[in-house]
């Protein structure tokens, strides 16, 4: 008896990270994730006004903080026994953290395992093993690393929150934006449109170095993402009684509903196309692979 062979089958390649992500973020059935201020931000008032971000920054771990953002746009129901979580194999974590991307098998999945246990020391989230499968459950906790139960920011509490629109991930931005240009486009979503921001006073703000926030700021006016207004302002102890100012406008795709003054309209040509991104991306991911 003849065995069939099927060959397409054998022909189809595996899913990617990107087809992962986007996966994940489809069944969510929302565009946006919500998230508290805190996590940029302490509230005024507080000791201190560096939050969990901070931690991020100056750790440099661009991956855990991916993976947390993410986390946070997959999760859109707090129904069940489950709660705030997402049940998924670790090789799946691993395509969706993109750890597989440099290292492969026990490795990548390794790789993801030590993403997540990041993510706990900072009080985000909790994961346990589920099902028969032991499949890794990883459950949200507040944003502000309290280690407090988490409850989506908005539905039916007075806690003030920021929304990342999925373009984040679909456009990849979380590839093409360094960690300085991730933390600022989160403190631009965080503030109101038009905010001035000295870099001299991230470090009492945000826990971050002015060069930091200087970097980050280049890098969203180069990615067309931010308008960078320079102002004269009245400035009464200044010899010459005026100052300069720069006020921030974010752009589509994350600009807020508000009108982006028309007197500088951003050049469409400093971007370049998607293709040129995404080959440049991949390119930089091979070059400065992360944990």
């Amino acid at each position: 008896m003849t065995q069939q062979v099927d060959t397409d089958a054998e022909a189809v390649a595996p899913a990617t990270g990107a087809e992962t992500r986007a996966a994940l973020l489809e069944r969510s059935k929302r565009n946006i994730a919500p998230i508290r201020r805190e996590f940029v931000q302490l509230p005024a008032g507080s000791p201190k006004r560096a939050s969990v971000l901070s931690s991020f920054v100056s750790h440099r771990d661009k991956r855990a903080l991916n993976a947390y953002l993410l986390l946070l746009a997959i999760n859109s129901s707090g129904q069940g026994a489950g709660g705030w979580s997402t049940r998924l194999p670790l090789a799946v974590w691993a395509r969706a953290f993109d750890t597989d991307l440099t290292t492969t098998g026990a490795s990548a999945t390794a790789a993801a395992s030590k993403v997540l246990t990041r993510l706990e020391n900072r009080k985000l989230i909790t994961r346990s093993r589920r099902g028969r499968e032991r499949q890794v459950q990883v459950e949200l906790l507040r944003e502000d690393g309290s280690g407090e139960p988490y409850t989506r920011p908005g539905a039916g509490n007075n806690d003030r929150f920021l929304v990342l629109s999925n373009d984040y991930w679909t456009e990849g931005w979380h590839e093409e934006l360094e960690l300085p240009g991730i933390a600022m486009l989160l403190v631009a979503l965080h503030e109101k449109p038009g905010f001035r921001l000295p870099a001299e006073h991230s470090p009492q703000w945000y826990g971050w170095s002015a060069d930091t926030t200087e970097r980050g700021f280049a890098e969203l006016v180069d990615a067309n993402l931010l308008l960078k207004e320079t102002k004269l302002v009245k400035a009464p102890l200044s010899p010459t009684g005026l100052a300069k100012v720069n006020e921030y406008h974010l752009l589509p795709p994350f600009s807020p509903r508000h009108k982006v003054p028309a007197a500088t309209p951003p050049s469409k040509s400093k971007r370049p196309s998607m293709s040129t991104r995404r080959r440049g991306s991949a390119a930089s991911r091979r070059r400065k692979a992360t944990q």
